[in-house]
């Protein structure tokens, strides 16, 4: 990460009693040592070209500290050799200086090792940072895939946030009603755990694809609680009891909602199984998709009938709190 080189130490009384400037130490060394490309050009009439004529110590020369401390610097009163008024001496410098918005800065890169994932290692630099105990000017951050993790994991808890109420809104509108949005979006904290045991299960991570499989999950697993809401309601309304109206229209749902779940799978499956450039991220969603929806299957048709009929009795309680607590009109 080093860099060797031979580092002057200018004598600044002896200079100037001798008449050298530094700025004319400096020009010599830079001219004899790292060569100086607009001293002029040849031009070669035989090819009809100009080439740059460069000025510059023969690499056995300025390789050489004893050569190059015997060069001569002007002065006011003629030429003084270098090592009159310069000590050079071995040392060793970065091998370049890296800058970030006008501040220096030192990148430390690295690759995660089997087993582990980017969020956690990102966690132990950020303990090993602090106790380090740097002083006050030093300051530290992560960039490249590090800073797009947390960046999108921000930026993912918005849009699971912004999701839920738009689909509560939406599921509103639609059935008239505040209780049984809820109802339907039960079945989102029901495939979400799923979702990260097919990861678990298939040894993926919980990247940028597959937080993007969640919330296409979120979009698709609600479809089974409103096929089944949606159908019951309309039982009720053509006379049937709550009970009667929840059995069949689970009877009558169920061969659509196992329709459109098998169709999801096998859709999402050449995603899955698919080999290629960009398999791997195609692959996390399709992972996500697949096991979320798949293994709430069973849960959703049980758990939205009884949330549906829960939510029904505490809508009909609070109905009857009402009535009870509203005073009664004063005849004249």
């Amino acid at each position: 990460m080093n860099k060797p080189e031979l580092r002057g130490e200018i004598d600044r009384d002896r200079a100037a009693d001798l008449g050298v400037d530094a700025s004319d130490i400096a020009d010599s060394l830079r001219l004899m040592v790292g060569g100086d490309d607009e001293v002029s050009r040849f031009r070669d009439d035989k090819l009809a070209d100009d080439y740059d004529v460069t000025v510059r110590l023969t690499g056995a020369d300025r390789n050489n500290a004893d050569t190059v401390s015997k060069l001569y610097v002007p002065s006011r009163s003629g030429l003084v050799r270098l090592d009159s008024v310069v000590k050079l001496h071995e040392s060793l410098t970065a091998y370049r200086i890296e800058e970030l918005d006008r501040q220096r800065q030192v990148g430390i890169r690295g690759n995660i090792s089997a087993g582990y994932a980017l969020a956690d290692r990102l966690e132990e630099i950020t303990k090993a940072v602090a106790q380090l105990n740097l002083p006050p000017a030093y300051t530290t951050m992560v960039i490249g895939r590090g800073r797009e993790l947390e960046r999108t994991f921000t930026e993912f808890l918005i849009a699971f946030a912004l999701s839920v109420v738009f689909m509560y809104m939406i599921l509103a509108s639609q059935f008239e009603s505040l209780v049984h949005p809820i109802t339907i979006l039960l079945s989102l904290p029901l495939a979400v755990p799923f979702g990260f045991f097919s990861l678990w299960f298939f040894n993926d991570t919980l990247n940028l694809y597959s937080a993007l499989g969640i919330l296409v999950l979120f979009g698709v697993v609600k479809k089974n609680s409103i096929l089944q809401i949606d159908h019951t309601n309309t039982l009720r309304r053509e006379g049937l009891e709550r009970l009667d109206a929840i059995m069949q229209a689970n009877r009558d749902r169920l061969r659509p909602i196992l329709m459109t779940t098998l169709t999801l799978v096998a859709g999402m499956a050449p995603l899955a199984l698919g080999t290629g450039p960009g398999a791997e991220e195609r692959r996390s969603i399709a992972i996500v998709v697949i096991g979320g929806q798949s293994l709430s299957l069973l849960l959703t048709l049980i758990v939205t009938p009884v949330a549906y009929s829960i939510f029904d009795d505490f809508g009909a309680w609070v109905a009857r709190h009402r009535r009870v607590r509203a005073p009664e009109p004063v005849k004249a």
